[in-house]
């Protein structure tokens, strides 16, 4: 059954997340017959049906791993956060809640595995997870304790529940009425008047005193401690590390020199002027005579005035885009024209007419004109360049071999790292790093995996060797800790003038704020913003205002008439805003009739959602503890 699935030997990932349910891809597709195994706490009902715990840590596992396969930089444990066990969980029980009402509406999407051959095969959503030549990785469905059968059902099965909510989003009305309402919300225009107090325009104004940066230092203890590092000492060995170890026989490279000559020679190009008289190869025989006759008619008349031919090729000449040129056709290589014509024009000497040739287009007479290439570039001129193409090959054939030592070398003698550099010849490096890489970090240091091994309990009590880490194709390296600092709370001594223009820009925040308040409270009495001319704003036309002061123009109340507000920039400055009236569009304006489609879209997927929560309180989903780590 399914056999197309068995027998192919690719598929990606992604066909888990983008054919079927994304859930599905955390849970598995054997997870539909294990919802009583693993730990027995729940962490989740549908319809009195539980999410177990070890359900939902495999859930999570897999979407870690997914993360890992995007983005190895990312800091794993970083992720291990309650919104993104919300999110595995909510996942999770969406699909429970879908399967159960297609179950209950019995839903099916009868399908054969011809037609399920041929939705591989075609369908564009499909596009990311084929080969070129159409096959699909057994093997990753085995990683995923899948049979061939067992997910061709469960392809049925989720086309089926896909039903459910597709359904109702599918058919769902949006009149216009509805939309044109929607459409005045989002696409609506304002009237602002604008008026920004910068905190960087009052700094000069304030003078924090000893007392002020102390209480600021100690009020806001996080934002001086000083992160965790470590400085190491790490060697990497890849091929690059190993060119430095291999050397290259003079003999080798002149032996490599001979045996590629073709390599390193400029390929021969010709230019050639032709007539053609045309005969298709389909034509009767005695039409393709009288061509030839006429050929070479044309060519006994050249062979007495060579010089003519130009003249001649552009009044008899029947290709019509070399006859304007006098039959030139400029340079070409081999390959370039049909066999025929190409063997008579690489086999003539320069100024040399051919006899008439013969081709699937009729009758040619070539005239060769030029000969460039063809030239052996001299040994000394690539020497270099093959020795260090030579020396990248014998390098990659050595990692291999090396690689097996490497790994061994630094756990066997994980007291330092000197061992594997003597032996390999490696070069010694050092860093300071901390749990993660570092902003624009490059090569070995922007690896993830290489400082978590650095972080790990061994090495950084220890000062061991960290195991050897892959850290990028055919390249492995090792740590070693020197010295490791602990996160700690720098003394104000140390960083008491980036305490002081922390406060100061505090203080100037402040002062910046009270003027706005001040300007604010103004407005509100029914005055206008001094010397500002008000502009038009909206969602697509912002003018440059930042998204908290353009969604506070867009909030205010101006029902009973203009109205002022004021927005705190946290820090940077404070805007006052008085708006005054909403501009109505222009009539058949483009972008309204644009956004329809797109809101008529937003209004069926509300209703799908507003579907789906109905779903979970008609199958009393609760959703309950899930703050257990999951076990990597």
């Amino acid at each position: 059954m399914f056999d197309f699935v068995r027998n192919h030997k690719r598929i990606l990932q992604f066909v888990l997340l983008i054919v079927i349910f994304p859930s599905f891809a955390l849970f598995g597709i054997q997870g539909y017959q294990r919802f009583n195994e693993g730990a027995a706490k729940d962490v989740a009902k549908v319809d009195g049906q539980g999410i177990t715990q070890g359900e939902f840590d495999m859930a999570f596992r897999r979407q870690i791993d997914q993360i890992r396969q995007r983005s190895p930089e990312v800091n794993i444990k970083s992720l291990d956060t309650p919104e993104m066990r919300k999110e595995v969980l909510d996942g999770l029980v969406r699909e429970r809640v879908v399967l159960a009402q297609a179950n209950k509406s019995h839903l099916t999407a009868a399908m054969s595995n011809e037609r399920l051959v041929r939705l591989f095969s075609s369908d564009p959503q499909f596009a990311q997870i084929r080969n070129p030549d159409g096959s699909i990785n057994a093997e990753f469905l085995a990683s995923q304790g899948m049979t061939s059968e067992a997910f061709a059902e469960r392809v049925r099965q989720d086309l089926a529940s896909r039903q459910v909510l597709q359904g109702v989003g599918g058919s769902a009305l949006a009149p216009k009425a509805s939309v044109a309402t929607a459409i005045g919300a989002v696409l609506q225009q304002r009237e602002a008047a604008v008026k920004r107090f910068d905190a960087g325009a009052y700094i000069d104004k304030v003078a924090p005193t000893d007392a002020d940066v102390e209480a600021y230092y100690k009020g806001n203890p996080g934002l001086f401690r000083a992160k965790e590092q470590a400085s190491i000492e790490y060697v990497v060995l890849d091929p690059q590390a190993l060119e430095k170890t291999v050397t290259v026989a003079p003999e080798e490279i002149r032996k490599y020199y001979d045996e590629n000559a073709a390599r390193y020679t400029t390929p021969e190009e010709r230019r050639a002027s032709h007539i053609l008289i045309k005969a298709e190869k389909s034509a009767p025989q005695a039409d393709r005579d009288k061509a030839k006759a006429k050929a070479q008619a044309i060519l006994d008349g050249l062979k007495k005035a060579p010089d003519s031919f130009a003249d001649v090729a552009k009044k008899q000449s029947e290709d019509p885009g070399s006859a304007v040129q006098g039959g030139d056709l400029d340079f070409f290589g081999r390959g370039a024209m049909v066999k025929p014509f190409e063997d008579a024009a690489f086999g003539m000497k320069v100024g040399e007419l051919s006899p008439v040739v013969e081709s699937d287009f009729g009758f040619h007479i070539i005239k060769l004109t030029a000969v460039r290439g063809g030239e052996r570039k001299p040994f000394e001129a690539v020497q270099a360049e093959i020795e260090a193409e030579r020396r990248k090959q014998l390098a990659q054939a050595k990692y291999a071999e090396m690689a097996e030592q490497f790994t061994n070398t630094v756990f066997e003698q994980p007291d330092s790292l000197q061992p594997v550099i003597d032996k390999l010849k490696l070069e010694k490096k050092t860093a300071t790093v901390q749990r993660l890489p570092a902003p624009g970090a490059t090569g070995v240091l922007a690896s993830a995996k290489l400082l978590e091994a650095v972080f790990s309990a061994d090495p950084l009590r220890n000062k061991r060797n960290t195991e050897a880490v892959e850290v990028g194709p055919s390249q492995l390296a090792s740590a070693r800790v020197l010295q490791h600092t602990p996160e700690r709370l720098q003394p104000l001594a140390e960083i008491k003038d980036q305490v002081t223009n922390s406060v100061r820009a505090q203080q100037a925040a402040a002062l910046a704020r009270k003027a706005g308040e001040a300007l604010v409270a103004l407005l509100k009495t029914g005055a206008e913003i001094p010397d500002v001319k008000p502009v038009v704003v909206s969602r697509v036309q912002p003018q440059g205002l930042p998204r908290e002061v353009l969604l506070a123009a867009l909030k205010l109340d101006i029902s009973k008439g203009p109205a002022a507000t004021g927005i705190d920039l946290a820090g940077v400055g404070y805007v006052a805003m008085r708006v005054t009236k909403v501009v109505p569009r222009e009539a058949g304006d483009e972008q309204a009739k644009n956004a329809e489609p797109l809101i008529a879209q937003a209004l069926g997927a509300a209703e799908s959602e507003a579907y789906y929560e109905a779903l979970k309180t008609r199958f009393k989903t609760k959703l309950l503890d899930v703050a257990k780590p999951a076990e990597n």
